[in-house]
C-alpha cells in the first residue's frame, strides 16, 4: 500500500513543482516585456499555492506522514523538524505573494519587482522542500513505516485529489493546471531543485 501512498504524495509534488515554475516562467516573460501581465491568471496561481500544498497537503504531511514516522523511529526527528519549519515558513511565503501581486496589479512602483523577488523566494523554499522530503524522508518511510501506516496515509492524501485532474468546488485546478502548463515551458519530471 505504500505504493499508492507514495504515488499520490510524488504527483502532488509533481504538480507543485509545474505550477511553480510555470509561475517562474510567467514572471520572467513579463520582466522581459514578452507578456503583459495576466492578473486573473496570477491571483489563481498564488490561491492555488495557498490553498493545495499550506491548506491540503502540508497538513496532511504533518498528521499523517511526519507523525507516524516518529512513532516508528527516531531518526527522522531532525529532518522531520526541519520540514515542519520550513512548513510554518510558507506561510510567509504566500502571504508575501499575496501582498507583492497585489501591489504589482494596483501599478505601484516597484509592484512587478517585488512580486518577482517573493515569486523567487517561494519557489527556491518550496522545492527546496520538496527535493528534502523526497531524497532524505521518503526513504526512511519506505524503511520504518508498516502496512497499516501506509493505508492511513493513502486514504489521507487520497482526500487530497490530484490539482491536475479535480476541479474544486471552489477554483478549478484542473483547469488552472492546464493553462499554467500551456503557458509555460516543460518543466520535466520531479524538478525540485532547478532554479
Amino acid at each position: 500500500m505504500f505504493n499508492s501512498a507514495l504515488n499520490i504524495i510524488h504527483d502532488e509534488h509533481r504538480s507543485l513543482a509545474a505550477v511553480v515554475q510555470g509561475l517562474r516562467h510567467l514572471v520572467g516573460e513579463y520582466r522581459l516585456g514578452r507578456l503583459p501581465a495576466d492578473f486573473s491568471l496570477l491571483r489563481a496561481i498564488v490561491f492555488y499555492l495557498d490553498e493545495f500544498p499550506q491548506k491540503r497537503h502540508h497538513p496532511k504531511e504533518d498528521a499523517y506522514l511526519f507523525a507516524r514516522l516518529q512513532l516508528r523511529t527516531r531518526t527522522a526527528d531532525s529532518i522531520i523538524e526541519q520540514l515542519r519549519e520550513q512548513h510554518a515558513a510558507g506561510t510567509d511565503y504566500v502571504a508575501a505573494l499575496h501582498a507583492t501581486l497585489e501591489r504589482f496589479e494596483a501599478g505601484k512602483t516597484g509592484g512587478r519587482e517585488d512580486f518577482s523577488a517573493a515569486v523567487e523566494a517561494f519557489a527556491d523554499d518550496i522545492l527546496r522542500h520538496m527535493a528534502l522530503e523526497e531524497s532524505a524522508l521518503i526513504p526512511l518511510a519506505r524503511r520504518h513505516l508498516s502496512g497499516e501506516d501506509w493505508v492511513d496515509i493513502s486514504v489521507a492524501f487520497g482526500e487530497n485529489g490530484d490539482p491536475r485532474f479535480v476541479a474544486d468546488a471552489e477554483h478549478d485546478f484542473a483547469g488552472l493546471f492546464d493553462r499554467i502548463m500551456a503557458l509555460a515551458p516543460a518543466t520535466g519530471d520531479r524538478n525540485y531543485g532547478r532554479t
